[in-house]
């Protein structure tokens, strides 16, 4: 009995100090919510505050924009209002002028009104004079009026023929002596409109690469790689010290291209062996073959030319891949073409016919089979396979003199072709060679006594020299340029002509102190 009152005890205790725990948490929890409720109030007090701020910063920015248009809207009305007066100031200027003439002009109206009848009225007298001397003419020569006519009339006709057989002599002779500087003027208007860009293409192809490592891999195991290339494209590949490059030879540009390409790909893709080796090289002489397609029908598109059967095109493109002594082929036929068309035109003739002929004419360099045949004599047949007209082949097989002239497009392709040929640039010459032929030039020219300076400019074409006015007289001086030339004829060789220029001026210098 005493135990059971001892645990209602305890229970009661523990009651009691579960009750005390909950209410000292129920105090804490509503402290902690008080806190939490004014820290939110103070943090959105806060927030407020700066949502105020930020409004009224907005508000100052937005007037200050618009104050800032206000005053640009403004100036520009006030500049508007300006302009406005300066025009009216203006108009009121010329208007005051437009008056003025227009006064002028009545007056001059009126004076020539009164000259009018002044001369009205000569005119009448002029015409009783006239009649009263004809009546007397008729009287004193015995001849009416027709009749004195038509003998003037048959006086004048002789005169007449005799001056015109005179004028058509004059015309002549004169056509004689301006016929070489016109077709001059028409050559040289012909280059200078023409746009010209030069290609120089050689016998090898530098193929770059990023290291040297590349090189054992492009050789191969025993030098299989290697010998598989040059076996698929037929071009030999120099790998030898030359740091980070290898050098591709061959004579035919369109292989160098197939082998640089496919060393590109074979080199960029890492695979290098003979089965991938001829898989890609075939691959990228299927791309050339496409590639000369595109180029020779941009080049016609590009020329105008329209209606070219489909294997001459392909030949036109090939010749991108090939040189003539050191000049590219495509462009020395497009460069052919265009000079043709000008000197077409200048002439009066059918500048796309001309165009069309000046493209065409080196056809016979890039055959797929090589015939023991003039370039010139091939490609008229090939253009005549290939169902062009017979003025056009004839212009392409004449152009080198192998056959007759028939034509006027002849002689304008074969003038036009000499012009892309031989112009300064156009081919290669060996520099070694291009420098000594002008230092002789200058020496041959300073050999003179009274000989001063001497410049061989246009690429050793012209020659000019400038003399002492003091030790050589005018007499002299075309004696030295006749003298000077018939030597360089002798002595030196020079592609073309050279034009010498002999200058000797008097210079009088005096000082005003």
């Amino acid at each position: 009995m005493d135990s059971l009152y001892l645990l209602i005890g305890a229970v009661g205790g523990l009651i009691a100090g579960g009750v005390a725990v909950w209410l000292i948490i129920k105090s804490m929890a509503r402290s902690r919510a008080k806190t939490i409720v004014e820290e939110a109030q103070l943090e959105a007090d806060m927030l407020k505050k700066n949502k105020l701020l930020e409004i009224k910063e907005e508000e100052m920015k937005m007037k200050a924009e618009v104050e800032r248009q206000s005053n640009a809207r403004m100036q520009k009305i006030q500049a508007q209002e300006a302009k406005s007066k300066q025009r009216e100031l203006q108009l009121n200027q010329q208007q005051g002028e437009l008056q003025r003439k227009r006064n002028e002009t009545d007056a001059l109206k009126a004076s020539l009104e009164q000259q009018s009848a002044a001369l009205d009225l000569r005119q009448v007298e002029v015409d009783k004079m006239q009649k009263k001397a004809q009546e007397m003419l008729e009287h004193i020569s015995g001849l009416s009026a027709d009749e004195a006519k038509e003998k003037l009339v048959e006086s004048l006709k002789d005169e007449a023929k005799t001056a015109a057989a005179s004028y058509i002599n004059d015309i002549m002779d004169e056509a004689k002596m301006t016929a070489n500087k016109e077709a001059k003027r028409i050559v040289v208007q012909s280059i200078q409109r023409v746009a010209t860009e030069t290609a120089i293409e050689n016998a090898v192809t530098v193929f770059h690469i990023d290291s040297d490592e590349i090189k054992g891999r492009i050789i191969g195991r025993e030098g299989r790689n290697i010998r598989a290339l040059e076996a698929a494209t037929g071009i030999e590949i120099i790998v030898d010290d030359t740091p980070e490059a290898i050098v591709l030879s061959g004579f035919d540009p369109v292989r160098r291209e197939i082998a640089r390409l496919a060393l590109h790909q074979l080199v960029a893709d890492g695979r290098i062996h003979p089965a991938r080796i001829e898989e890609v090289v075939a691959k990228v002489r299927k791309q050339i073959e496409e590639e000369i397609i595109e180029t020779g029908k941009r080049t016609t598109i590009d020329l105008g030319i329209h209606g070219l059967h489909p294997e001459l095109i392909r030949l036109v493109g090939k010749m991108k891949y090939r040189s003539s002594y050191g000049q590219n082929l495509l462009q020395h036929s497009r460069e052919t073409a265009n000079l043709c068309a000008i000197m077409a035109s200048e002439l009066g003739l059918n500048p796309k016919k001309a165009r069309r002929a000046g493209l065409l004419h080196d056809i016979g360099k890039v055959p797929d089979e090589e015939p023991e045949l003039p370039h010139a004599i091939l490609g008229m047949k090939l253009a005549e396979k290939y169902k062009e007209k017979a003025d056009i082949c004839n212009a392409i097989g004449s152009h080198h003199d192998e056959v007759e002239q028939t034509s006027l497009l002849a002689p304008i392709v074969q003038v036009c072709d000499a012009i892309s040929g031989a112009r300064p640039g156009a081919r290669r010459e060996v520099v070694e060679a291009y420098i000594k032929r002008l230092n002789d030039l200058e020496q041959l020219a300073m050999s003179y006594p009274g000989v001063v300076k001497t410049y061989a400019i246009q690429a050793g074409r012209e020659l000019r020299v400038i003399v002492g006015a003091d030790k050589i007289n005018d007499v002299e001086t075309e004696k030295l340029s006749a003298t000077l030339a018939q030597r360089i004829q002798d002595e030196l060789t020079y592609p073309g002509q050279v034009k010498i220029t002999v200058i000797r001026e008097t210079r009088s210098v005096s000082f005003a102190k």
